[in-house]
């Protein structure tokens, strides 16, 4: 039985918030388990989330190989889960080599891993594309039914009804660095009737810029750091997001969606959902996302 696991994750304004959040439910199917979290203390992170679920928390000055060794060594860590884009094989393959830790890669973006098992659970992941790029021996979790979802998802889409077509549940990431949100907003003002709630956290460093934009417009509804995303949903009659963990979420509650592309490492799971014929935008573009919300409203 493993006893001591140790999570490498970060999160940051710019690296977003969706790595820790989903490995705080994969911890959740170790409940005997003495779980540890090891990141840096990195401009707008959510390390306060990993003490308020009750794990544990080690700060780390770099990401450098020698000091997590000496972690997982100190900590004597029977399983490590990365989900971290910044460590790679070769990283993985240190570890193996210098102490006998067995490791759980997390991978949006078909990388190569040196590890026992590998979880890619988003739409449209296929473990073909990991030929030669893992061990022989490693265990491939790729797809849907391995989704991290939260217990709320499975409690509120028991519950979903029917809603106003023109209720929209928005969310561009927990950081949005780009300030898309607003943008969307604006698209939205042109459409009567339309009620949007719209999701972010405190590490946005457009928050002031945004509720100002939204203060006399009573259709939008701002929820920081909420713990309801899922009752938002299902609220909602389609969703605007980012090709990122939430759409996991947003695809199994069965909410219509418009995609929209922030980041570099949303590629492959943006390819994938236009080839399957889905609403995307590669990037924002006010012109075409007012298109597209009218094939849904």
């Amino acid at each position: 039985m493993i006893q001591n696991i140790l999570v490498r994750a970060d999160s940051s304004s710019k690296i977003g918030l969706g790595h820790i959040m989903r490995d705080l439910v994969l911890c959740k199917q170790f409940p005997h388990a003495k779980i540890t979290f090891a990141t840096q203390n990195l401009k707008g992170n959510v390390n306060y989330k990993i003490l308020e679920a009750g794990f544990s928390l080690k700060i780390l000055n770099s990401n450098k190989t020698s000091e997590l060794l000496k972690t997982i060594k100190e900590l004597k860590i029977d399983l490590l889960i990365i989900d971290n884009y910044e460590i790679d094989a070769d990283y993985e393959k240190y570890l193996k080599q210098n102490s006998k830790i067995k490791i759980l890669s997390l991978d949006d973006t078909y990388e190569k891993h040196h590890c026992d098992v590998l979880l890619n659970h988003n739409l449209g992941a296929d473990e073909k594309r990991y030929k030669n790029k893992v061990p022989k021996n490693c265990e491939l979790r790729c797809g849907t039914k391995y989704t991290l979802l939260r217990d709320e998802f499975y409690k509120e889409k028991k519950r979903k009804k029917a809603t106003n077509k023109k209720n929209v549940f928005i969310a561009m990431g927990g950081t949005d660095e780009n300030n898309i949100s607003k943008k969307i907003i604006k698209v939205l003002k042109d459409f009567k009737g339309v009620k949007v709630n719209l999701v972010t956290s405190s590490s946005n460093k457009n928050l002031p810029s945004l509720k100002r934009y939204i203060k006399n417009k009573e259709w939008v509804n701002l929820h920081v750091d909420s713990t309801n995303i899922a009752k938002l949903m299902a609220k909602s009659s389609f969703a605007i997001v980012s090709p990122s963990v939430i759409l996991n979420e947003v695809y199994f509650m069965e909410l219509p969606f418009i995609a929209i592309k922030t980041a570099s490492n949303q590629d492959d799971i943006y390819k994938y959902l236009k080839r399957e014929k889905y609403l995307t935008l590669k990037k924002f573009d006010a012109k075409r996302l007012k298109q597209k919300i009218k094939v849904i409203v």
